[in-house]
């Protein structure tokens, strides 16, 4: 399985994160992590907040609100 700051990095890279990257999130970050990955995970949170990368779930509420 990736490491939580494998992740965050390919979402900051693409600008995109996936549901099942999100998902995947989630379940690791009930386990035992190193402090890189907290931080990755803080710049990932920062980055979706300003826009810098788009969650696939939003764009997936948004599209069930508007049909």
């Amino acid at each position: 399985m990736k490491l939580i700051r494998e992740i965050a990095q390919q979402a900051l890279n693409t600008g995109y994160l996936t549901v099942e990257a999100e998902e995947k999130l989630r379940i690791m970050l009930r386990n035992k992590y190193e402090l890189e990955d907290l931080e990755a995970f803080i710049d990932l949170q920062q980055a979706t907040m300003i826009g810098i990368v788009k969650q696939e779930s939003r764009e997936l509420f948004v599209a069930s609100k508007n049909s």
